[in-house]
């Protein structure tokens, strides 16, 4: 970094003039080279990512600007109206996946470079052997941010720069320890580029003088941009709020082998919660979920239930050999860390004194309790936990509340195994929604 006279850290940025209007096939080292720009070792070079596009050919007919974004498209982030933010083909995560289509032809449309990472190499090693320079080059593009409103320019490609300054495991000026400090210096670099480039102003080359640090040697293999783009494992916001329950329906699958992990107990309250916000008949809350998280009280009720479930078998004939097998087929509850039982309770309904409408009450209320532990399972997903909802609890209610202490109005609705599975789901085949549906 420079200083000025009185020794404080400064830099300098301004915009070139006198690039021409890019077309497909240009060389965009040639032509910057071209407008003599006095470019010297150390110097950051910022590339609008518009121009390279073009250079590049990334102009395409598109009468309808939707389908161009549908083929840009990874996976849908969130959806408000006709608005769609997208992760596209460069991993980028953006507004329409980049498609643009301002400033080229009508019935054209602009996309993103392919490997904007290679397009910044191209014009680094360009510029080097046209006017013998070793410095940095970004690909920069507009893009919003979560929480934030405006737009700002960020990096997309980059050659020659240390994109990312890690600083954990330094200190502050107070001789604090810094643990989680990063800092994104090919977005900082694009941002400072803009100011001077302008969205309007017909410059779309900038250069940033004065911070010779962030400009690697050219021996020193730096990662480019993609650098900069937070993996899905770490990305907390990964989803809209729609697409993150859409999601969360996709991950809810039944999942019969669990880690030793524990559970976060946390995690379970805070998928409980998201359960009792289910539709209910006549305002009641007809929910109970009992909570084993000991060792000992899963082992005392699945012992138990296990007895009375041999007891059933052998009354039906079966033989020891076919018990054996079904109960080894129902170890998924044992092999679980977590258990929970969620209980119907009928408090607030109706009595009406008529077997018809008794039966539809009581209905009434399972479906509500059913749509609670669907809302349930669908929040474990949520927390990044696997669940499988067994019935076996269902068939010895007398047993499951004596040994848990509850009262005899709470009637178990099955058992749910919970924990971090051990391996990825099995692929289940696509269900065709219209082979559910009946119009009339």
């Amino acid at each position: 970094m420079s200083a000025d006279g009185d020794g404080t850290p400064s830099f300098r940025v301004w915009a070139l003039g006198g690039m021409p209007e890019v077309r497909a096939g240009d060389d965009l080292a040639e032509l910057i080279a071209a407008t003599e720009p006095g470019l010297v070792d150390g110097d950051v070079l910022l590339v609008t990512s518009k121009i390279v596009s073009k250079a590049e050919g990334r102009t395409v007919e598109a009468a309808d600007r939707e389908a161009a974004i549908d083929a840009e498209t990874v996976r849908v982030v969130a959806r408000r109206g006709a608005l769609r933010i997208v992760e596209n083909r460069q991993g980028l995560v953006m507004a329409a996946a980049g498609v643009d289509a301002s400033n080229t032809p009508a019935g054209t449309v602009l996309l993103l470079p392919e490997d904007p990472d290679a397009s910044a190499r191209a014009i680094r090693d360009g510029l080097r052997d046209a006017l013998g320079v070793e410095i940095g080059v970004v690909v920069t593009d507009t893009s919003g941010r979560p929480w934030r409103s405006g737009l700002t320019d960020v990096a997309i490609g980059a050659a020659g720069v240390r994109v990312l300054d890690d600083l954990r495991g330094g200190t502050d000026a107070y001789g604090n320890p810094l643990s989680a400090t990063v800092v994104a210096t090919a977005d900082e670099l694009a941002a400072a580029g803009d100011l001077v480039k302008g969205k309007a102003s017909g410059l779309p080359v900038a250069v940033v003088r004065g911070l010779p640090h962030v400009v690697a040697p050219v021996a020193q293999d730096t990662p480019g941009a993609r650098a900069l783009v937070r993996g899905a494992a770490d990305d907390m916001f990964r989803l809209g709020t729609s697409e993150a329950v859409r999601e969360a329906m996709t991950l809810r699958r039944t999942v019969r082998e669990f880690t030793g992990e524990p559970v976060d107990p946390g995690a379970v309250r805070r998928a409980v919660a998201a359960a009792v916000t289910a539709p209910a008949p006549h305002h009641t809350t007809p929910w109970r979920f009992v909570l084993l998280e000991s060792a000992g009280s899963r082992t005392r009720l699945l012992d138990a239930m296990r007895d009375a479930w041999i007891a059933d078998l052998r009354r039906d004939g079966k033989s020891e050999e076919s018990i054996a097998k079904r109960v080894r087929r129902g170890d998924v509850l044992r092999n679980a860390p977590y258990l929970v039982v969620p209980c119907l309770v009928m408090d607030g309904s109706h009595t009406y004194g008529d077997e018809r409408r008794d039966s539809a009450e009581r209905e009434m209320f399972v479906v509500a309790a059913g749509a609670g532990v669907q809302n349930f399972l669908v929040a474990l997903a949520g927390e990044r936990l696997g669940s499988a909802w067994v019935s076996s609890t269902m068939f010895c209610r007398s047993v499951v509340r004596e040994v848990l202490e509850l009262p005899e109005s709470w009637d178990p609705l099955g058992a749910v195994a919970v924990g971090h599975a051990a391996g990825e789901p099995r692929e289940r085949p696509a269900r065709d929604a219209e082979a559910f549906l009946t119009v009339r």
